[in-house]
């Protein structure tokens, strides 16, 4: 079965910043952190259940040669990214986010 997958407004605020971040250091970094940030919610939709459960059913899925973590939760019409952060950041910052409505 194939769920739909989502992200919420504050994930994809996560993404606008990471982008952001990354092209101003270089032109074209930001372009590769989508690629790299895509391919990893194409193997979540792929595989949603195979990555890590952090904490309850809090997943987390890492990006390659980014330092970023993709926090989700599969429900059982749609698979929904909750966060998108650095792994330098505090790793507690999605729970925030896992309480709010989905």
């Amino acid at each position: 079965m194939s769920r739909g997958l989502i992200l919420r407004p504050a994930a994809e605020e996560d993404v606008r910043q990471g982008y952001l971040w990354y092209e101003e250091r270089q032109t074209g970094l930001g372009r590769r952190f989508m690629e790299a940030l895509d391919a990893a919610l194409l193997a979540i939709e792929k595989r949603p259940v195979a990555c890590q459960e952090v904490e309850g059913d809090v997943r987390r899925a890492l990006t390659r040669r980014f330092p970023y973590g993709v926090f989700y939760v599969v429900e059982p019409q749609r698979i929904v990214v909750l966060a998108v952060l650095h792994t330098a950041r505090d790793p507690q910052a999605w729970k925030a986010r896992a309480g709010t409505d989905r």
